[in-house]
């Protein structure tokens, strides 16, 4: 009860520390998945030079960890006098990061559609990128929907490293609750359950939307 009473006090601290958190995760997922197909796209149709580029890009954000991103960005940049607020920086990098494990997702989903698709698109007059637009793509984001729900599940996880460098988001609320009342267990107990709970929602959500765009054939359970 004790522990319920201390809490009471930092609740509006808490929502606001939980919409940080939801808001560094939407902005991640959803402009990374844009960034994520210009990267696909790159390395599958585009010529030599950007397949290397964006190979090469996807390579180095996929072979080092989210933290040193995040430093580089919020720590290194002033270096060069760049000076980014918390936010913003764990917004780029994030982003920067979300995209390059976006990007492998869609790639698998763009591989499992059939050449001959897209030679049946060119009989019928389509151009390569309007066959990419119009017949690839909406059915290798369908494919990919299994796997991409999960990365927006590891954003939700991801965003306590955004504590490091001072962004009051949910785990950084929750640490300092503990600081002040050394009600650690009680605590982290506690936050564990909140992300629990958007976790479950948005599998079930990212549920509904496989279901509703459900291609008759693609079996995509084993993504999961």
């Amino acid at each position: 009860m004790m522990f319920f009473s201390k809490l009471v006090t930092y609740i509006p601290s808490l929502l606001k520390g939980l919409g940080i958190t939801l808001e560094l995760t939407l902005l991640s997922a959803i402009i990374g998945f844009f960034a994520a197909i210009f990267l696909v796209v790159g390395v599958l149709y585009g010529n030599r030079f950007f397949k290397i580029l964006c190979n090469f890009i996807i390579t180095i954000i996929r072979g080092t960890p989210m933290m040193v991103q995040l430093f580089l960005i919020y720590f290194g940049l002033p270096g060069i006098n760049i000076k980014l607020s918390p936010l913003t920086a764990a917004v780029i990098a994030f982003i920067i990061n979300s995209s390059a494990y976006q990007a492998e997702y869609l790639k698998g989903g763009f591989m499992a559609i059939s050449k001959e698709q897209i030679e049946a698109a060119y009989s019928i007059g389509l151009n390569k990128w309007d066959a990419i637009r119009l017949i690839v793509f909406p059915q290798a984001f369908r494919f990919a929907i299994p796997a991409l729900s999960n990365e927006i599940v590891y954003l939700i996880q991801y965003t306590s490293v955004a504590y490091t460098i001072g962004l009051p988001e949910l785990f950084y609320i929750s640490k300092n609750f503990a600081s002040k009342t050394y009600m650690n267990l009680e605590i982290y107990l506690f936050i564990g359950i909140i992300y629990l709970i958007f976790i479950y929602i948005i599998t079930k959500l990212t549920d509904i939307v496989e279901k509703k765009l459900y291609i008759p054939g693609f079996d995509t359970s084993h993504l999961k």
